[in-house]
């Protein structure tokens, strides 16, 4: 169950020719696909592209309508190695994922591609995670297209540029028999606009007709002495006809005055940035048309050498605008400009800062520190004179807390790591090593378990240092997308083979729910299109793992920590696994809250819980809060002079979950919580004994507080 259903977007696809589409750029990337006729298409979920498998997962109906194959990856490793279909046979074929760990990881399948070569256009959409934005470590995908010499596209942000750029994809891998990775960066996902919309097109050659038509040659295999074969053919062939495809197709595009003293290049995806900023200058309108010469470079790998020469040709300074680092494409012009002897003044990261995302203040400031050096004049007056220090801006480091990511109320992960605390108080500190995902987050506080992840599938894999033996036990942390990605083998074969007496956690929340909640092999979703309700314990034991505990209710915090205190104690000297199963709360919610909303609506009887702290019981003390970390725990103060400490609350955000009263019983903490039963379209009884107890329960309040300012009037 996804986060967002795309259903009534995706009958918007069936737009043909002379209509205009209205959406969001994940929404023009799949319209584009169906209009370049793409036979198959794959990928694996993660931001900021999840939203793109999604769109897939809802239009199966009408790619089959087209013939088009559409696999949801096991993962990006999967997805890559599904292009294989385009090495032989001359179909469109298209999978997606996350870069730059997406394409880490596929990156054995890639660079195979890339050394055979294609027949059919083949192409990778990457979701570029960089920036403030990123969920993932900072690095970018430019180095592996120049490692592997896949073509790299980075289109204008902007819908009629990211769907044209999918069709020159394609011919572009055609033209140069190389697969070539389009780049969407976090605001193209999700900008939004229109454009004028193409028929949809059938593929020319289907994956059912290659099947009745096998196809094979020999000289694509990646064996010497044909992989030696296949590096000279990307030099020799592959790469002049890319270059030549790009001339000829216009891919780059030139902006503004043919001459100037100065000039621009940047990535195509930065274009936006740099035409705002010059606006700011009063260089440039809101249309676009530039005052100083600009070269976008829509392919930024490779380099066309004849284009850039003749951009720079008679300029003074250039000025190179290329987010993240190294500085790629600044070095290879650096070069470029020497080779031809070109007396040109090259800037870039000496005026751009190397690291961290080009925010509009960032491309201002910058630009104008550029024109600063090489042209004042073109400055706003006030602009011209020398750079001047910037003001002392206070670090709030010290003062203003960081806003790090966290469980959302009432996750079923945070009573697992409730249960592991308790256990470690009891035994002592373990070396504790996490993995990618929601589980990730018990690393910060109230928590503080796992300080290490190694990527997606790989936390029980990188506390194999630690499998020897020792005093106490190491644990790890994977999570079920994490263990049907690349734990299975990876991490838990790992551990099996190597007779590891290590203890494995696995949260299973039923979804890949860190990147929007889809399916996976164990949800317990009735998928009509996909495999489901393939229990985790079931394959651990056919692996191997004989020590298995599996609780199916985490919010049973004791339970927990008794079966962390087994695991960590027993005399089995095998790998322990535990299965620690309860459903997403933020999927459960969506999917129960429409059907609930819908019942009271009806007039059916309901029942909500909610739970409350009794303010006269609570003590104060905040282990609760310690124990749990829930964000509808909080603390209040009380009107009452006798008491200064504030006590604990829950507020409106509760979903009913009951962690907090679980970990306060379980922690042996105090008996404040209570649980409340709201009930809509109560039945004629309820009312009455409602109403009763109203009564009594007022007159009783009432006699009390009657009595208490009595006895304050009566003189001591």
């Amino acid at each position: 169950m996804a986060e967002r259903s795309f259903k009534k977007e995706v009958e918007e696809l069936r737009a043909g020719a002379g209509e205009t589409f209205t959406g969001e750029g994940i929404l023009a990337l799949t319209k584009a696909l169906l209009e370049n006729g793409v036979g198959y298409v794959g990928g694996y979920q993660g931001a900021p592209i999840s939203h793109l498998m999604d769109v897939l997962a809802d239009a199966q109906e009408l790619l089959g309508e087209l013939d088009v194959r559409f696999e949801a990856n096991a993962s990006e490793a999967a997805a890559a190695a599904m292009l294989a279909a385009s090495v032989h046979y001359p179909i469109r074929g298209a999978v997606t994922f996350k870069g730059s760990v997406g394409v880490n990881v596929a990156s054995d399948a890639l660079a195979n591609l890339s050394s055979s070569g294609v027949t059919g256009g083949a192409v990778v959409i990457v979701g570029e995670d960089y920036g403030e934005g990123s969920s993932i470590m900072q690095e970018r995908s430019h180095a592996f297209a120049m490692k592997s010499q896949f073509w790299l596209m980075d289109p204008r942000p902007n819908l009629p540029s990211i769907v044209k750029s999918v069709g020159d994809s394609f011919e572009l891998s055609e033209a140069s028999n190389t697969p070539v990775m389009l780049m969407v960066r976090i605001r193209s996902c999700h900008v939004t606009g229109s454009f004028e919309c193409s028929d949809n097109q059938r593929p020319a050659l289907t994956v059912r007709d290659a099947l009745s038509n096998p196809q094979k040659d020999w000289n694509r295999v990646v064996l010497p002495p044909m992989s030696f074969a296949h590096e000279q053919d990307k030099i020799n062939t592959r790469w002049p006809n890319a270059v030549q495809h790009i001339i000829d197709k216009g891919l780059n595009e030139f902006f503004g005055p043919k001459e100037g003293e100065l000039g621009i290049i940047c990535q195509g995806g930065m274009y936006n940035g740099v035409i705002r900023a010059l606006q700011r200058l009063g260089l440039a309108d809101i249309y676009g048309n530039t005052e100083i010469p600009l070269y976008c470079l829509n392919v930024t790998y490779p380099l066309v050498d004849s284009e850039v020469l003749r951009f720079a040709a008679g300029k003074k300074a250039v000025l190179m605008i290329e987010e993240g680092q190294p500085e790629f494409i600044e070095q290879s012009l650096s070069t470029i400009f020497l080779r031809s002897d070109l007396k040109v003044k090259l800037h870039g990261k000496d005026v751009f800062p190397m690291a961290g995302e080009y925010t509009g203040q960032v491309m201002f400031d910058s630009i104008s520190e550029f024109l600063r050096l090489n042209a004042p004049g073109l400055l706003p007056d006030k602009m011209r004179a020398p750079n001047q220090p910037p003001p002392e801006i206070p670090d709030l480091s010290k003062t203003v807390p960081i806003r790090p990511p966290g469980f959302c109320t009432g996750c079923p992960e945070r009573p697992i790591f409730a249960g592991l605390k308790l256990a470690q108080e009891e035994l002592g500190t373990h070396q504790i090593s996490a993995d990618i995902g929601c589980h990730l987050f018990a690393a910060l506080p109230p928590f503080e378990i796992g300080g290490a992840t190694m990527g997606y599938g790989l936390g029980p894999a990188s506390n194999a240092a630690f499998d020897g033996g020792g005093e106490r036990r190491a644990i790890s942390i994977i999570g079920d997308g994490g263990f049907w990605h690349n734990g299975l083998s990876s991490s838990i074969g790992n551990m099996v083979f190597n007779k590891s007496d290590s203890v494995a956690v696995i949260v299973d929340n039923y979804y890949s729910a860190a990147t929007g909640g889809q399916d996976i092999l164990s949800s317990r979703a009735d998928n009509p299109t996909k495999s489901t309700n393939n229990p985790i314990p079931k394959a651990l034991k056919g692996i191997g793992v004989e020590w298995i505990r599996h609780i199916d209710h985490t919010y049973d915090v004791g339970r927990m920590r008794d079966v962390f205190r087994e695991a960590l104690t027993t005399d089995y000297d095998g790998p322990k696994v535990i299965v620690a199963s309860s459903e997403c709360m933020l999927n459960r919610q969506r999917r129960e809250k429409p059907l609930r909303n819908k019942a009271i609506k009806d007039g059916q009887r309901m029942e909500i819980p909610r739970f409350g702290v009794d303010e006269d019981i609570c003590t104060g003390d905040h282990a609760c809060i310690r124990l749990s970390g829930c964000p509808s725990l909080s603390v209040k103060h009380l009107d009452d002079p006798l008491r200064d400490d504030p006590v604990a609350a829950i507020d409106q955000t509760c979903v009913g979950c009951g962690n907090c009263g679980e970990v306060a019983d379980a922690a042996v903490l105090c008996p404040s919580f209570y649980r409340a039963d709201v009930v809509h379209n109560p039945g004629g009884f309820e009312r009455w004994w409602t109403g009763v107890s109203t009564r009594v329960i007022t007159w009783l309040q009432t006699r009390r507080e009657t009595r208490r300012l009595t006895f304050m009037e009566v003189p001591q």
